[in-house]
C-alpha cells in the first residue's frame, strides 16, 4: 500500500498505520490510498475488525497536510472513495473500527478518530481542532463532535481551537479507555480479538442503525427495524447466525458465527 499507509492482517483483524513522518499528515494521494484500504476491508468477508493508528509516538495524525499545500503541492480535490482519511464518507461501511490514538490528534486527525467506533488513547494523547486559526471550518468535527460530547464543550473546542488532554476526553465520554503508551497496541489488539469473535451480522446492523439514527427520530428508526428496511437488519433476520445464538444458548456452548 506504499510507505505512507502500512497494513498488517492477522486472522480477521486488519491493522492500518498512517506513517508519514513527522506528523502523519494526510495529503490527497495518502487519503486515496486509505480509502482503498478501507474499501477493501469493507468488502472482504474474512476480515471483521480494523485498528487505525499512527506511526511513531508523537502524532496520531496532524490531519490535512498544510505544509504540502503551502509548498505548492497539486490540488486535485480528490480525497478518494472514503473521503478524507478513507473513513468519513465510505458508503455501506458496517464493520467495527478501533482508533488507537498514540499521540496528538489534530484537525483532520481528530476527525479520523471520530470516524471510528471505539477510541483508545495513550496517556499522552491530546486532541485539538485548530482550523479556526487558519480561517476555515473543521467540517466533519462540526457535524459530529456536538453529538459525541456535551454541546458546549464541543463548541468551545471548535470556537477556540484549544487542546483537550486524554483525561478530559475520557471524562466527556469520547474515549473508551486511556492506556499507558507502551501498552496501547496490545490493548487495541485485545479489544479487536474480542470483537473478532462476535457476530458480524449483528455488528453490521448496529452500525447501520446507529448511523441512520443520528439524523432520524426514534420511532422512525424503530419502524424501519420492524419492517426490515435496513439492508443489514434484513440480512440478519434471515440468517443462519440469527438461529445460532439461541441454539448455542440451549446447548450450553459458545456460538459459532458464520456471517451468513
Amino acid at each position: 500500500m506504499g510507505d505512507a499507509v502500512k497494513t498488517r492482517r492477522e486472522g480477521g483483524i486488519l491493522e492500518v498505520t498512517l506513517d508519514r513522518p513527522k506528523a502523519n499528515a494526510i495529503d490527497y494521494p495518502t487519503s486515496r490510498v486509505m480509502g482503498e484500504v478501507f474499501a477493501e476491508f469493507r468488502d472482504d468477508p474474512d476480515t471483521r475488525v480494523a485498528i487505525v493508528t499512527g506511526g511513531g509516538s508523537k502524532f496520531f495524525s496532524a490531519g490535512w497536510d498544510l505544509k504540502a499545500a503551502a509548498a505548492g503541492a497539486a490540488v486535485d480535490d480528490d480525497t478518494g472513495i472514503g473521503g478524507f482519511g478513507g473513513l468519513q464518507e465510505l458508503r455501506d461501511f458496517n464493520k467495527p473500527v478501533i482508533a488507537a490514538v498514540n499521540g496528538m490528534a489534530v484537525g483532520g486527525g481528530f476527525e479520523l478518530a471520530l470516524s471510528c467506533d471505539l477510541i483508545l488513547a495513550a496517556d499522552h494523547a491530546t486532541f485539538a481542532l485548530p482550523e479556526i486559526r487558519a480561517g476555515t471550518v473543521a467540517d466533519a468535527a462540526t457535524a459530529k463532535l456536538p453529538k459525541r460530547i456535551p454541546f458546549h464543550v464541543a463548541m468551545d473546542m471548535l470556537y477556540t481551537g484549544r487542546w483537550m488532554d486524554a483525561e478530559e476526553a475520557l471524562r466527556w465520554g469520547l474515549l473508551k479507555e486511556i492506556v499507558p503508551a507502551a501498552g496501547l497496541m496490545d490493548k487495541a489488539w485485545e479489544l479487536a480479538r474480542l470483537l473478532e469473535k462476535g457476530p458480524p451480522l449483528v455488528f453490521a446492523a448496529i452500525k447501520e442503525i446507529a448511523r441512520d439514527a443520528e439524523g432520524s427520530d426514534y420511532q422512525t428508526v424503530m419502524n424501519k427495524i420492524a419492517r426490515r428496511q435496513y439492508a443489514t437488519v434484513d440480512i440478519l433476520y434471515g440468517s443462519e447466525d440469527q438461529l445460532e445464538g439461541p441454539r448455542a444458548f440451549a446447548e450450553k456452548r459458545d456460538p459459532v458465527w458464520k456471517g451468513r
